[in-house]
C-alpha cells in the first residue's frame, strides 16, 4: 500500500499528469472517495498527461464519458449511479477495459469484482485542499505510482 498527500487541486491534477506518462494503454483506474474528494480533479490530470485537451467533468449522468486527442483513449466512468456489476455487464460496459484505452472508474467499489488484474486502486480522502491517496497496486504500477507523486510534489508515506 503507498500512502502520499497533496495539498492542492493543482498538485492532484500534477499527479494524474506524471502518473498518465506511465500508462500504455489497458491501464485501469479504480477511484473511491466521497463526493469532493479529488477523484475527478484527478481525472483532469490524467486526461492533460494523456494529451487530450478536452474539459473533463464528472460524467455523472452518462456512466462514462470518452476523451480523444491524446496519445491514448480516456474512458472517464462514473458508476455511483448503477445498483452494481450486473448493470456494468449489462451495458457492455465491460468491454471498455479491452479497447487499449486507459479507463478511470470513479465510485469504482460498485464494480469490484468486474476490475480486470492490475488495476491501479486508489481511494482518497480529506478536506479543504489536502487530499490522501490509498494506493494498491502490481509491483510494477508501484514504482510508477510512487514516481509519479514524487514528481508532483506529493509527500509520500512509503
Amino acid at each position: 500500500m503507498i500512502r502520499f498527500k497533496t495539498t492542492s487541486p493543482e498538485q492532484t491534477e500534477r499527479f494524474g499528469r506524471e502518473l498518465a506518462k506511465s500508462f500504455c494503454g489497458g491501464d485501469v483506474i479504480a477511484l473511491t472517495g466521497d463526493l469532493g474528494a479529488g477523484k475527478t480533479c484527478l481525472t483532469r490530470g490524467i486526461a492533460d498527461g494523456l494529451g487530450s485537451t478536452a474539459h473533463v467533468s464528472s460524467p455523472t449522468f452518462t456512466i462514462v464519458n470518452e476523451y480523444e486527442g491524446g496519445r491514448l483513449m480516456l474512458f472517464h466512468f462514473d458508476t455511483y449511479r448503477l445498483s452494481g456489476p450486473d448493470d456494468f455487464l449489462m451495458s457492455g460496459l465491460d468491454e471498455y477495459f479491452y479497447r487499449g484505452g486507459v479507463c478511470v472508474i470513479e465510485w469504482s467499489d460498485i464494480i469490484e469484482e468486474l476490475l480486470p488484474e492490475g488495476t491501479i486502486r486508489m481511494t482518497i480522502t480529506g478536506s479543504d485542499n489536502e487530499r490522501t491517496f490509498e494506493c494498491d497496486c502490481s509491483d510494477k504500477n508501484q514504482n510508477y505510482v510512487i514516481e509519479a507523486a514524487r514528481k508532483a510534489g506529493a509527500e509520500t508515506e512509503e
